[in-house]
């Protein structure tokens, strides 16, 4: 049985992990150095938390699921308590793309981060419905790279991937730098930016005076039917106005050079500040 050291097992997203990995196929060993934590992780899941000095050494997997800012430090002071071969499971590209891992060729890094429950799902459960987050009740896909290390490497990483996300329906290969391309640089600086903006926008309307509620069902009502259309999900077209209206609208809103929120130095320069 496949042995994994889990690191920050009571945080926010350890606790997660904790729980899809508890009765898994997996043996688990919980390392969490907070007190809330491990209370949690005790009360809420029955799991009794280890030192990362018994876990780490008996582990065939390491999983990361600490902080950005935290990975850095954590893997290069628990990489002397590593076994050659060890998987090392990152939860973002973000540390690895910036250089942050140890550098030690007889370890294995796989990297692996959920896309999140779609905006467009078939979902009927109400649980799962509300499940926005994923790892709970709606599926997800997820995307996963393997660092460095032999493919057998990304075999074990993307079992546990599934696991620590499911249920998971599609899972996609890609290499680490173009998982920095879809975070932050697709889902955050543009996608969460633009949605920022979005909201801004409404309630600027509503400063204007229209009602919140008018406000968010007319705006969110549109965005369901808009992003429809723009995401292939329905055929149809956009009326000759609203054509007109974003062909005008475009230019006040973006600069002409945006896209180079994608150049790798632009990209670097996020994690940076993210690290």
């Amino acid at each position: 049985m496949t042995r994994i050291a889990l690191i920050g097992a009571g945080g926010k997203m350890g606790f997660r992990l904790s729980r899809n990995l508890k009765d898994s196929a997996f043996s688990v060993d919980h390392v969490e150095v907070g007190e809330a934590g491990r209370t949690r992780l005790k009360q809420e899941l029955g799991i009794d938390c280890t030192d990362a000095e018994r876990a780490v050494p008996e582990a065939d997997a390491v999983i990361l699921a600490v902080p950005d800012t935290l990975v850095g430090k954590i893997s290069h002071q628990l990489s002397p308590m590593m076994q050659s071969g060890t998987l090392v499971i990152t939860l973002d590209a973000a540390a690895p793309f910036a250089g942050h891992l140890p550098a030690r060729d007889d370890l294995t890094y796989f990297v692996t981060h959920p896309c999140h429950p779609p905006i467009f799902n078939d979902e009927t459960d109400l649980e799962a419905k509300k499940d926005y987050f994923g790892g709970f009740k709606a599926t997800q896909h997820i995307v996963s790279a393997l660092m460095q290390g032999p493919e057998a490497g990304f075999e074990l990483g993307e079992r546990i991937a599934r696991t620590i996300y499911a249920p998971v329906g599609r899972s996609h290969r890609v290499s680490v730098d173009e998982m920095a391309l879809l975070e932050p640089g697709l889902s955050e600086t543009v996608c969460a930016t633009l949605l920022a903006v979005m909201r801004e926008a409404m309630d600027e309307v509503v400063a204007r005076g229209v009602s919140q509620q008018c406000a968010r069902d007319f705006l969110l009502g549109h965005m369901n039917i808009l992003s429809a259309v723009i995401f292939d999900e329905q055929p149809g077209a956009f009326s000759d106005a609203c054509n007109k209206a974003i062909e005008n609208g475009k230019p006040m809103l973006m600069r002409d050079d945006w896209k180079k929120v994608f150049e790798r130095e632009e990209i670097a320069e996020s994690i940076r500040r993210i690290t």
